[in-house]
Order: C-alpha cells, then sequence, then structure tokens
C-alpha cells in the first residue's frame, strides 16, 4: 500500500444501474464529474475541480494498469480496465472503467471521458485481484517508481502473451 495514503478496508457499492461518470483535460485534471462520482468519492465539485483525477487512487492499484490505459486513450483508443479506487475517508470502491478519448469539433483530442459501471464481481475475485496483486508485487521488487512500473507492464504483457490474449480480449473475457 502507498505510504501516508489512509485506507480503511471498507468497500462502498453502488447499484448495477448507475454510472460514474468524469472527463478530464488532456493532463487529466478533473474538468467534470456526475454527482454519483461526487458522492460515491465522497469529495465536492469544488475540491475535485481542477485536481489530477489521481486524487481518488487506490495504492493497491498498480501503475503498469495505469500506464497502459494512459498509453491507450492518448493513442487515441478506447480502453475497458477494473479499477480500485480511493474515496476521501478511505473507503474503497471497484469499478469496471471505460475510457475514451474526447474530440472538439474540430477532430482535436481534448480530454479524456470515463463511465464506470459495477465490476463482475466474480472476474474481480478470480482473476483481477489476484493479478493485480501479483503486478504490485512485481512493481514494488524495483528500486524507482519508474522501474517499477516499467517492470509491471512486462509482467504484465507476459502474462497476457501466455494467456494468447490482447488486454482488451482478457477484459472481455472475464
Amino acid at each position: 500500500m502507498g505510504e501516508g495514503i489512509h485506507t480503511t478496508g471498507n468497500e462502498i457499492f453502488f447499484r448495477d444501474s448507475e454510472i460514474i461518470v468524469s472527463k478530464t483535460d488532456m493532463q487529466g485534471k478533473i474538468i467534470y464529474g456526475n454527482k454519483l462520482f461526487y458522492d460515491i468519492a465522497g469529495y465536492t465539485e469544488s475540491e475535485c475541480s481542477n485536481k489530477p483525477h489521481s486524487m481518488v487512487r487506490h495504492p493497491d492499484m498498480p501503475r503498469s494498469v495505469f500506464q497502459l490505459l494512459w498509453d491507450t486513450i492518448q493513442s487515441g483508443q478506447e480502453i475497458f480496465a477494473y479499477v480500485k479506487n480511493r474515496a476521501k475517508n478511505g473507503d474503497h470502491y471497484w469499478v469496471l472503467a471505460h475510457v475514451t478519448p474526447s474530440y472538439d469539433d474540430s477532430g482535436n483530442l481534448v480530454g479524456y471521458h470515463s463511465n464506470r459501471r459495477t465490476p463482475n464481481r466474480q472476474a474481480l475475485e478470480s482473476s483481477i485481484v489476484p493479478l493485480y496483486k501479483q503486478l504490485l508485487k512485481e512493481e514494488q521488487r524495483h528500486g524507482s517508481r519508474k522501474e517499477g512500473c516499467r517492470a509491471g507492464v512486462e509482467f504484465l504483457n507476459k502474462v497476457l502473451q501466455t494467456k494468447g490474449v490482447t488486454y482488451d480480449e482478457f477484459i472481455h473475457t472475464l
């Protein structure tokens, strides 16, 4: 777990019919969140406005997964990913995030849009949580965050190669 980041171990749930929505600028700063985003995260709109979306990152979340996410959306592609977020009070909530690039009327990339739904609980327990624990362990074996993230990405790619799938295929088969 991350140093100095308070976590409670308590999980927050939201209904299958609900969707958490947020939008960021190109640097990942929050420019919009729906009411559910603020309610679940425990922040007010003013606390989040223009702040890095990473403010809800849970320390149990592998940096390598975020690296894959950023690499994908910055290349103009969408991605689905299981993400463990941290609320202001230290509780956590799991989501299946669908993150897409956002474009202006001229076709210029201007930011990112994320819709988050309730995750498949069986997929979380049987595949995602064990994989993320392995990724974190691999990341922590290395001296620097940058080196750890690189090693985590390599580890994830090897796991996917062994399964004979891309990351998207892996997520969609869960």
